[in-house]
């Protein structure tokens, strides 16, 4: 096993996808919001080391997912410590396949196409002030390369997810201007083809940057060790996609409007369904997991949760941070 230092100096740490925190869920009722909760998840994420988040609002009710942007601004403008531990959004869905698997935990009922939802991106960008950062859609949905192509034009990162799109379609999602796979080996089938499938596809393709979510749950360790070797430590990214329960421990808890139960293993699910849903990790434990598992030397897995995912979305100017490490996670060392 590699290394790991008892103190480490280095760029904070980034996390371009978590549903909650600390509490708080980011696909709660946004009349309940407030700038006291956001401030409370600030100082915790900072006290572990990490710079900047990416709130994730997922599928739903296409003008409640509007609503929230505008409260996620709201809460933001004129507060410029908090526009810099949250500096954007991470839409993820409605435009995601509707099958058992590839949608995970997302409501069916509001998977969407974009027939369906006319100049949504649009409007979901003007609603945020413009802090839309990162879009996850499902490249084989009808109408979606449009999407991709609009985005990429708006500088927002196009990632590729909860999809079981062929590998024409990933091919042409990357010309539009994909960049990245969201979450790769999650929203997905619970079977599949052993060697052609959509997963291996993505792994084999060189220009997209992969984000994987390092808990042990969504993905075996030795299987995730074979993942970051074929995508590579320069091309991988680690993510929470964590919901309400980290940072909190087990117990049942809700993402938007559906019920999920964490173990004492931090396992996430909804109550007698087989798939995961969302995770309570924090993204320290990520670094070290993967340093512990999966035989990535530390200061790749530093920069696989700092300067990679920081890069995709247009975060040029992280500030160092100093942490205390032990088995448990990082402590921030107080500047003087």
């Amino acid at each position: 096993m590699p290394e790991i230092p008892s103190r480490y100096t280095g760029p904070g740490l980034v996390d371009l996808q978590m549903n909650g925190y600390c509490g708080f869920d980011f696909n709660s009722d946004p009349d309940t919001w407030k700038a006291d909760d956001f401030q409370r998840m600030a100082s915790a994420l900072k006290s572990r080391g990490v710079a900047a988040v990416l709130p994730a609002i997922i599928t739903d009710d296409s003008e409640l997912m509007k609503y929230r942007a505008s409260k996620f601004d709201a809460i933001l403008k004129d507060n410029p410590e908090l526009e810099s531990i949250f500096p954007g959004l991470h839409i993820e869905g409605p435009f995601i396949s509707p099958e058992d698997g590839p949608r995970g935990a997302h409501p069916e009922a509001f998977c969407s196409t974009p027939d369906d939802l006319p100049c949504f991106l649009s409007d979901l960008q003007k609603a945020s002030g413009n802090r839309i950062k990162m879009f996850t859609l499902a490249p084989e949905i009808k109408g979606v390369m449009d999407i991709i192509g609009e985005a990429d034009g708006m500088d927002i990162c196009v990632g590729i997810g909860h999809t079981s799109a062929a590998p024409s379609i990933l091919d042409k999602a990357v010309h539009y201007g994909a960049r990245i796979s969201t979450h790769l080996g999650n929203g997905s089938h619970q079977t599949l083809p052993r060697h052609d499938n959509y997963i291996q596809y993505q792994l084999s393709l060189d220009s997209l940057f992969a984000s994987f979510i390092a808990d042990g749950h969504h993905i075996p360790f030795y299987t995730l060790k074979n993942y970051i070797r074929t995508k590579g430590a320069d091309r991988s990214v680690l993510v929470t996609d964590a919901i309400s329960a980290a940072d909190v421990g087990p117990g049942v808890y809700r993402l938007g409007n559906e019920e999920v139960v964490v173990r004492d293993d931090l396992h996430v699910s909804k109550p007698g369904e087989p798939n995961l849903a969302g995770s309570a990790l924090t993204l320290d434990c990520a670094v070290l997991n993967i340093v512990s598992h999966c035989d990535v030397p530390f200061d790749s897995a530093w920069k696989m949760a700092s300067k990679i995912p920081a890069s995709l979305v247009g975060l040029t100017a992280l500030p160092e941070v100093s942490v205390n490490i032990s088995r448990d996670g990082f402590e921030l060392i107080k500047q003087e």
